[in-house]
């Protein structure tokens, strides 16, 4: 019988030690990628604010491309563009031209190697292409591969002693007891063990997946926050260095400004959602005019809906409310902040109270660009963007709607969501 236990211990420990390595290169490859992408992204916001006569690209990792709008190559920093072959086939050329951004895996007929592509469509149809070989890429996924094979290769040695050591321990009352079932005592020993062992089970159980979710959420907070802390330190860098000219620096320091704008937008967000996580955290109900809350909103919300050129209209009739006063100020402000930021120039916002049946009811309309319905069912999750382009440019962190269910599930509201693609969004709240 431990020969069989333990043989199934280890069958079990191999087969889990071997998906781990796998599915773990899998998402490290995926996430390496990403960053990779991510950092194109962000040389490349850099190097557009510099005239091609003035870039001087030193890094020999990175090499920097600019098209013209007829394919011709305006400048390369590891090549000779006069004797450069018409870029306008090139497929993330084509690409970025099509959709104004794109990236690109592909084998470069200038270099002869592998290469990470990102491109990027300017102002005056000129495409931007920052590119990585791939070269650095696999070495650092090669000796990540000989990391995890060799973690693994430890994991299962221990995993074995382990396994054989336990199988004893697990095997020998039951052996006692079947060399002599008159010490019917001996039958108590798993009757103390089993609780212990259902604890440390559950409590296992609860700390992996408490841990999984703090990775996911720390790797969302990491990869939102790299973005604009890049560009802030990437126009420091610039503006210290003396490489911006003079009438470049306000527009610099404007850009800081705007990135470290977003970043405390992300940090309150990411604070208040701890809150709301926190099982110690204790609501202050009172009662209110749901009314009044919203119309103090639409007030706060107005300078913001102008630059927009989106109209707030304001409906319903007074209703009293016994709820959170300061959670619901915080989800009529993230439900009408989205409304306008991913609405139309010349759109409207209609922020309605009442009663149905007795019960306070909130709805939150607009005429915007609506939500595909594909993304409708995941549009509450936290870092979920539909257009992760425009979320950002106009400021938003992603965290908004996963605020908004969450203060709906602690008033045990029920949370509505109608949209169509092109027509708008309408959200309701039923309390």
């Amino acid at each position: 019988m431990k020969r069989k236990i333990n043989r199934y211990f280890m069958v079990i420990t191999a087969a889990a030690i071997m998906i781990t390595a796998v599915v773990s290169t899998i998402l490290f490859f995926i996430v390496l990628k990403e960053q990779v992408f991510a950092d194109l992204k962000a040389y490349g916001h850099i190097i557009r604010q510099t005239e091609p006569a003035d870039l001087k690209i030193e890094e020999e990792e990175m090499r920097v491309t600019w098209i013209l709008k007829d394919g011709s190559v305006l400048y390369d920093s590891q090549a000779d563009e006069s004797s450069m072959e018409n870029h306008r086939e090139r497929p993330e050329v084509k690409k970025a031209k099509r959709y104004g951004m794109t990236t690109e895996i592909r084998w470069s007929k200038t270099l002869s190697v592998h290469t990470f592509y990102y491109a990027e469509r300017l102002e005056d149809g000129s495409v931007l292409r920052i590119a990585k070989r791939s070269g650095s890429i696999l070495k650092v996924m090669a000796n990540a591969v000989m990391i995890v094979l060799a973690i693994s290769f430890l994991t299962f040695l221990l995993c074995a002693f382990t396994a054989r050591f336990l199988t004893k321990r697990i095997a020998e009352p039951m052996e006692r007891m079947a060399d002599n079932l008159t010490l019917l005592d001996t039958s108590d020993v798993y009757e103390e063990i089993r609780p212990f062992v259902s604890t440390i089970k559950d409590q296992h159980i609860k700390l992996l997946n408490h841990a999984k979710m703090r990775q996911e959420f720390t790797a969302n907070v990491s990869h939102e926050l790299k973005t604009p802390l890049t560009a802030v330190s990437g126009y420091a860098e610039l503006i210290e260095s003396g490489m911006a000219k003079e009438e470049d620096v306000r527009r610099f320091a404007g850009q800081i400004h705007k990135n470290s704008a977003r970043l405390l937008t992300l940090m309150n967000d990411i604070i208040k959602l701890s809150e709301l996580d926190d099982a110690a955290f204790e609501l202050s109900f009172e009662t209110f005019d749901l009314y009044q809350l919203a119309e103090n909103t639409a007030c706060m919300m107005e300078p913001a809906a102008a630059k927009q050129e989106v109209e707030i209209v304001l409906l319903g009739e007074s209703v009293l409310l016994h709820a959170e006063k300061d959670l619901i100020d915080e989800l009529l402000y993230n439900l009408v902040s989205n409304a306008v930021r991913y609405n139309v120039k010349g759109g409207k916002v209609f922020i309605r109270t009442g009663l149905e049946n007795g019960r306070p009811l909130l709805v939150v309309e607009d005429t915007g660009i609506g939500i595909p319905k594909e993304h409708r069912d995941r549009v509450f999750e936290r870092f979920y963007r539909v257009d992760k382009s425009r979320s950002k440019s106009s400021g938003g962190t992603g965290l908004g709607l996963a605020i908004v269910k969450h203060i709906v599930s602690q008033h045990d509201a029920h949370l509505a969501l109608e949209s169509k693609e092109g027509k708008g969004t309408k959200i309701i709240v039923k309390f």
